[in-house]
């Protein structure tokens, strides 16, 4: 309904929808007011009102999720609770990485948690969380991606080895996970320390798992398409390559 600057006072309120303007009387606003209005802290209280509605549905969705989250990373940060065995790529990568901090003298555990952290969790699985359409046949639109992005930065923030301080001015994606990260943190470091105390594998092992999975695999690439593709970049970058 308009009202303009001779309108009686409304029973329901004594803000009216529209206020007088100088040349016709009458303002126009949408249903969210501009931000860029005179009296900026009534704009500011109305933001506040509806992140604070928005707040109580956000931490039902939480709860909703929250057996789903804890299933993946339990899943993720596991040597015993998965659908099948530990890759072998895992413990001989891990072992790498243990073997050239060794070799360097870096005793520190940040430093060697850290490397675990950007060559798998970090480097995969934020990837795949991210993005699930590079796995199954879906439509990601805008609203699952941007709980997806919130999923992913709880598991980035579970791999870190940095204490993040929060307070009331921090992001609500950031607060909504803060209780459950020293939890999850402390499954990283299990996991870690699990595949430590795992058997080594052998080089001879490796070479005869690779060959393995690419003897199950085989069918499913064209090589001939993996050529033309190394053929068209050494196409393209012919003269720098030489």
């Amino acid at each position: 309904m308009l009202r303009t600057a001779s309108s009686p006072d409304s029973l329901r309120s004594r803000t009216p929808m529209i206020t007088p303007d100088l040349e016709s009387g009458t303002k126009l606003w949408h249903l969210v007011k501009n931000h860029d209005h005179m009296d900026q802290r009534e704009g500011d209280r109305g933001s506040k009102m509806v992140s604070e509605i928005y707040l109580t549905r956000l931490l039902a969705t939480k709860g909703t999720l929250q057996k789903f989250v804890d299933d993946l990373f339990e899943t993720i940060f596991s040597t015993a609770h998965r659908g099948s065995a530990l890759p072998l790529a895992i413990k001989y990568m891990f072992d790498f990485l243990d073997e050239q901090a060794d070799k360097h003298q870096i005793n520190d555990y940040d430093v060697r948690h850290t490397w675990k952290s950007n060559c798998l969790p970090l480097r995969f699985w934020v990837n795949v969380i991210k993005n699930p359409q590079f796995v199954f046949d879906i439509h990601k639109n805008s609203i699952t991606d941007a709980c997806l992005s919130v999923v992913a930065q709880t598991f980035m923030d579970s791999c870190s080895t940095s204490e993040h301080k929060l307070g009331k001015d921090s992001p609500s994606n950031k607060l909504l996970y803060a209780k459950d990260i020293p939890n999850y943190k402390s499954w990283v470091e299990r996991y870690y320390a699990d595949i430590a105390k795992m058997p080594a594998i052998s080089d001879q092992d490796m070479s005869a798992y690779l060959a393995e999975q690419s003897r199950l695999h085989l069918s499913q690439f064209n090589s001939m398409s993996a050529l033309h593709e190394i053929y068209s970049y050494i196409t393209k970058y012919k003269d720098e390559v030489r």
